[in-house]
């Protein structure tokens, strides 16, 4: 059994709204640490909702919450970089009291993870990253995110047509209905924004400035290569790596058992 806290806002300083969850299991257990779980580019904090009770039960405080341009925080804010939206991140940690924190990210919430743990030290416990890594630079990354975009075939005449289009259930959750059908809720230009930073740089010196212990997650299917995989390795020999078998980029919804298996090991051992 758990209470989860229905959405709040909480505005940082350049004017944006974030909408975050706060989930508290009950009893408590204020030993296991706190869990902050950041989404990837094009999602909503919903997609953790099968992993938020698993954790739970595991006596974990979990919170979840709408990166900036996303779901039901701010949705044109005036910035979208890297730098931003780890003030984000670093704002809710403070904002709850949650450091020190553990931080999952999958896919872009991933690398704002990293990019938190590296320069924030103090405020991180553990670093989990899902298909997530330095990477880059990626010359192509916004020419693919908008050709990714522009093949939804929006607007979807149902969630359940959605479901089928995009592939998982969480995703269709994050659409919104409208008078003509289902859309996103997030505009296109801002998502090709906001991996504008990661077409031109690389972000290995941040990689090896993280001291937390790091897992990192791939999915047999995923997009993060094995070439990618290995130097992070190489760089950071401590870090614990797991491939999960029957896997895509969506690790989190293909395996969420499977996922959370891996987390708790590793929260457990560290």
């Amino acid at each position: 059994m758990h209470t989860a806290s229905p959405t709040h806002h909480l505005t940082v300083p350049d004017g944006t709204r974030l909408a975050h969850r706060d989930h508290t299991p009950s009893p408590p257990a204020p030993e296991t640490g706190p869990v902050l779980l950041l989404h990837g580019l094009a999602g909503h904090q919903g997609e953790w909702d099968d992993l938020v009770p698993r954790l739970l039960a595991d006596g974990h405080r979990v919170v979840t919450y709408d990166a900036r341009g996303h779901g039901a925080s701010t949705r044109r804010p005036a910035t979208v970089t890297r730098a931003c939206h780890v003030r984000d991140a670093v704002a809710l940690i403070e904002h709850l009291a949650l450091a020190p924190v553990t931080l999952v990210g999958q896919s872009l919430g991933g690398h704002t993870a990293m990019l938190l743990a590296a320069h924030h030290p103090d405020l991180v416990r553990s670093l989990v990253l899902v298909e997530a890594g330095p990477g880059g630079p990626s010359p192509e990354l916004p020419d693919r995110t908008a050709r990714w975009l522009d093949s939804w075939p929006v607007p979807f005449a149902s969630p359940e047509e959605a479901r089928r289009f995009l592939g998982h259930r969480a995703w269709a959750a994050g659409l919104e209905r409208r008078p003509d059908g289902w859309h996103p809720r997030f505009d296109r230009t801002t998502m090709i924004d906001t991996v504008s930073e990661l077409a031109t740089t690389a972000y290995w010196d941040a990689w090896s400035r993280v001291t937390s212990p790091t897992l990192l997650v791939r999915g047999e299917h995923g997009t993060l290569t094995e070439q990618d995989a290995t130097k992070a390795l190489t760089r950071r020999p401590a870090t614990r790596h797991v491939l999960v078998p029957d896997a895509g980029h969506d690790v989190h919804l293909d395996q969420p058992g499977r996922l959370h298996e891996e987390i708790a090991r590793f929260l457990t051992d560290v």
